[in-house]
C-alpha cells in the first residue's frame, strides 16, 4: 500500500479516534501530522491521539498480546488506547494517547537513568503465555540481508565477518537460550516518551519487538555505542548503575557487565554497521562520521575475538 493512499485513510482513523467521529468538526491545535512514514510503520498524530499503522504481515494475535501487555504494564510501557488492533487496506493500526519525546538538541539532558530503570523494571516483569520472542536478532538478520542485497562496498567484507563470528542465536539461526525475560527489542532513546506530555514521566513505547529473550539485548544498543566511543563514558555508566540500583537481571549486580553483554552489543553493532552501508550504498554517498566509527569498530570486532574484550574497542 502506497503512502499516498495509505496516508489519507490513517489520518482520518486518527481524526475518528480523536474525536469520535471521523465527520466531526476538529478545533485541535495539532490537527493532522506525519510523525514517521517508513516501508515497516506509518505513524500519525491527531491532537492528542496518535495512529499507527504496523508493517504488512504484522501478526494479529502476536499484536494482541502486545497491546495486551503494555496494557497490564501502564507506569513502564505506553498503554494503548484500545485494546486490540482494527484493520486498515491490509494493515493493522493501533492507538496511542500521544506523549512528548526526548529532545534530540539537548544531548545533556538525555533520560539515561530513566530508561535504565524503565528497562529494568520491564525485565522484571511476568511474560504473558504465548508472547512470541522479542525481534531483536530477527532485525539484525534483517539488516544482514539488506547489505547483502546492496551494491558491492569495500566495507562490507569485515561487517559480514563479524557478523559470522556470533551464535546463532545472534543472527536469528536458532532459539534464544532459555531462561529469557520480557524484553522490549528495540530500546534506543527514540523508544522513551513523556506522558502526559511535557509534564508526565518517562514511558517506553513501541511495542513492534516487544517478546522473550536476552534481556542483555535491550542494554545493548547503550553498550555498543559506548564501545564505539560514540556514547561517553560517564553517561554508559550512569546507564549501567541505574540498571543495577534497580534490580535488571541482564547483567550481575556488580563487577564486569561485558560478559553478559559483548554478544548482543556486537550483534548490535554489526546491525548499526550493516544499515549504515546499505543506506550510503543506495543514496550514492560515502559514510558519515557515525557511521565509519560504527563499521571501523566491525574491524575490531573480527580481530579481537567474542569474550576476549571488555567494551570491545579497548
Amino acid at each position: 500500500m502506497t503512502a499516498a493512499v495509505l496516508l489519507p485513510a490513517l489520518l482520518a482513523e486518527a481524526h475518528g479516534a480523536a474525536h469520535g467521529d471521523a465527520g466531526a468538526a476538529c478545533a485541535c491545535p495539532v490537527p493532522g501530522t506525519v510523525l514517521a512514514d517508513r516501508d515497516d510503520s506509518t505513524v500519525v498524530r491527531h491532537g492528542g491521539t496518535v495512529a499507527k499503522a504496523h508493517a504488512p504481515g504484522t501478526d494479529p494475535v502476536a499484536l494482541s498480546l502486545r497491546l495486551a501487555t503494555a496494557a497490564r504494564l501502564a507506569g513502564t510501557l505506553l498503554a494503548p488506547l484500545r485494546p486490540a488492533p482494527v484493520g486498515l487496506q491490509g494493515r493493522l493500526v493501533t492507538f496511542w494517547p500521544h506523549g512528548s519525546p526526548v529532545d534530540p538538541d539537548a544531548p545533556q539532558a538525555a533520560p539515561w537513568e530513566e530508561a535504565a530503570a524503565l528497562l529494568a523494571r520491564l525485565h522484571q516483569a511476568p511474560a504473558a503465555a504465548g508472547l512470541p520472542p522479542m525481534r531483536g536478532p530477527a532485525k539484525a538478520a534483517r539488516a544482514i540481508r539488506r547489505l547483502r542485497a546492496a551494491d558491492p562496498h569495500p566495507d562490507a567484507e569485515p561487517v559480514l565477518r563479524a557478523w559470522s563470528a556470533l551464535p546463532a542465536w545472534a543472527r536469528d539461526e536458532a532459539p534464544v537460550p532459555p531462561g529469557g525475560a520480557l524484553c522490549h527489542g528495540d530500546l534506543h532513546l527514540g523508544q522513551l516518551v513523556r506522558h502526559p506530555a511535557g509534564t508526565g514521566p518517562w514511558l517506553l513505547i513501541d511495542v513492534d519487538d516487544l517478546g522473550v529473550g536476552d534481556p542483555a539485548w535491550d542494554l545493548a544498543r547503550p553498550a555498543a555505542w559506548y564501545a564505539c566511543g560514540l556514547l561517553p563514558p560517564d553517561e554508559w555508566t550512569r546507564f549501567l548503575t541505574a540498571y543495577r540500583q534497580e534490580g535488571g537481571p541482564a547483567v550481575p549486580p556488580a563487577g564486569d557487565p561485558w560478559p553478559a553483554l559483548d554478544v548482543p552489543a556486537r550483534a548490535l553493532t554489526v546491525q548499526t554497521a550493516a544499515l549504515a552501508i546499505a543506506k550510503s550504498v543506495a543514496a550514492g554517498r560515502p559514510l558519515d562520521e557515525v557511521e565509519r566509527a560504527v563499521v571501523d569498530t566491525c574491524v575490531r570486532m573480527v580481530i579481537i575475538p567474542p569474550g576476549l574484550a571488555h567494551g570491545f574497542t579497548t
